[in-house]
């Protein structure tokens, strides 16, 4: 019984001695080769082996390789050939990577049907989550799958031949140097951390094919629900997305995207207690289908959709894109007197500018913009000058409570000129949706003639707080009322009719 136990003992602590190299990690420690036997007295005695001398051994293994010994095999990367994540910034805006799996891995993939079907995801709370249960991560290590089912469903998509992406919006990442860094290394701390983060959880993983990755760090044309990300990734997997194919190109083959089969995976989809709906309106944008993690991964009924979602087709107009480019309107507004005075109102956003342009530019009206000339005070100036060489004004400004409206109706009763309102009753979200799309498109001179860039959120809140709604009572000679449809030729009706916010 006893020489059982003591062989027991031996194979234990030969195993474990093995694996972590303790005698390089503790010299003093000495390894009977395995088939000696240790000499014993006639009393048993003695329990140690022999004293030595103590001979300095250098350390073969470091605290990191005893920490990997203890973590839990699911954390382990276990690669079966070379993996790495190659990254770069594009337009110093969108982070994107490529987890590469090698020859063999990409090569397979390279023989698989010229149709590419895509499986997209949104990365935190969708893939990941903290492990901390706090909103936000709070460290590269702070992670832990979505939900258990999350590896075995991946691994499942590459099976079956579908392309894995991610695609997030990481504004809270910086893209600026790290002038700090000791070493070669000069990414910002944030961003180290996504990299970090990303890479561990795809080596974990253990793909055996590769996984494109886009991360977008600004308001601009990559964030989600806008398509930047997703025209970077065409572009990367060289897919062709026209429908005509010329003679010479059909001779090659030709990698096209197939949408239908193509599905995009994220919490941000208008539900009770979520944070947006950039997600849903992102897949809308793609054209291809949504699901909410909860319903992919875990196959649970779709949850309804709970927010305001502000959908722009319900503002394009006529079915089809007018010739004269005009906006429609109730009926046509037409000039009354040789020379009067034109108050437009509507909150920032609204269409003011574009009625201007479209309709009463045409007519001879003089537009005058606190944009432009900064201050009410220099607006009433220019404004009277026009009206004393005898030219109508138009005066393009937000106009938004009865005060300011005040001093314009006094101008034109001091030049016994008639005031009309023209009244844009065009709703917020409309508003903010159109200073999303012109200030993501600034060379798109149709959709933002004067390059202007985004506005603040408190310039919405701020109308809608001092908005009181214009009258002929306040002394107009009528109001006009506006309700905004777009309209205009097949490129802009095409960029304004997607989702921006």
């Amino acid at each position: 019984m006893w020489l059982r136990r003591r062989l027991a003992y031996r194979a234990v602590y030969t195993s474990v001695c093995g694996q972590l190299n303790v005698v390089a990690v503790f010299p003093h420690f000495t390894m009977p080769s395995p088939g000696s036997k240790r000499p014993l007295s006639s009393t048993e005695r003695a329990i140690s082996p022999p004293t030595k001398k103590k001979v300095k051994v250098e350390a073969s293994v470091t605290s990191q390789t005893v920490a990997n010994f203890f973590k839990p095999a699911s954390q382990k990367p276990t690669p079966s050939q070379p993996k790495k994540v190659s990254w770069h910034i594009v337009n110093n805006s969108c982070i994107v990577g490529r987890y590469l799996v090698g020859q063999k891995g990409e090569t397979q993939k390279e023989e698989q049907s010229n149709e590419i079907k895509i499986a997209a995801f949104d990365f935190d709370h969708t893939l990941i989550m903290p492990k901390s249960n706090s909103r936000f991560s709070r460290s590269a290590s702070d992670w832990k799958w979505w939900d258990a089912s999350v590896p075995s469903k991946l691994k499942q998509l590459a099976a079956d031949g579908y392309t894995l992406v991610i695609v997030s919006n990481q504004k809270a990442v910086s893209l600026k140097p790290d002038g700090k860094a000791k070493t070669g290394n000069s990414d910002s701390k944030s961003l180290s951390v996504l990299k970090e983060k990303i890479t561990t959880m795809l080596d974990t993983l253990d793909l055996d094919v590769p996984v494109s990755i886009y991360a977008a760090t600004q308001y601009d044309e990559y964030r989600k629900p806008r398509m930047g990300m997703w025209r970077e990734m065409v572009k990367d997997l060289g897919l062709d997305m026209s429908d005509d194919v010329d003679d010479q190109e059909a001779s090659r083959p030709i990698k096209t995207l197939d949408l239908e089969s193509s599905i995009f995976v994220g919490d941000a989809a208008g539900r009770k207690g979520d944070h947006s709906c950039c997600d849903r309106n992102f897949a809308a944008n793609v054209g291809i289908q949504f699901k909410t993690p909860e319903e992919f991964f875990r196959d649970e009924p779709p949850a309804p959709v709970e927010v305001d979602v502000f959908d722009p087709k319900n503002y394009m107009g006529m079915d089809t894109p007018s010739t004269d480019g005009l906006d429609k309107i109730s009926s046509p507004f037409t000039k009354q007197s040789d020379t009067e005075l034109v108050l437009l109102c509507g909150s920032p956003g609204s269409g003011k500018s574009t009625f201007y342009w479209k309709h009463l530019q045409p007519l001879g009206y003089e537009r005058v913009n606190q944009d432009i000339l900064k201050t009410r005070q220099k607006c009433l100036k220019v404004a009277n000058e026009n009206l004393l060489a005898g030219k109508s004004v138009a005066v393009d400004n937000t106009n938004a409570n009865k005060s300011t409206r005040a001093e314009w109706i006094s101008l034109a009763k001091s030049h016994s000129l008639p005031i009309r309102c023209i009244y844009l009753s065009t709703p917020i979200s409309v508003c903010k949706h159109n200073d999303a799309v012109r200030a993501a498109n600034l060379n798109q001179e149709s959709l933002n003639p004067e390059s202007r860039t985004k506005l603040p959120g408190m310039a919405f809140s701020e109308y809608a707080r001092r908005f009181e709604e214009p009258d002929v009572s306040e002394g107009f000679k009528d109001v006009f009322s506006v309700v905004f449809q777009f309209d205009g030729d097949k490129e802009a009706r095409e960029i304004w009719g997607q989702y921006w916010i």
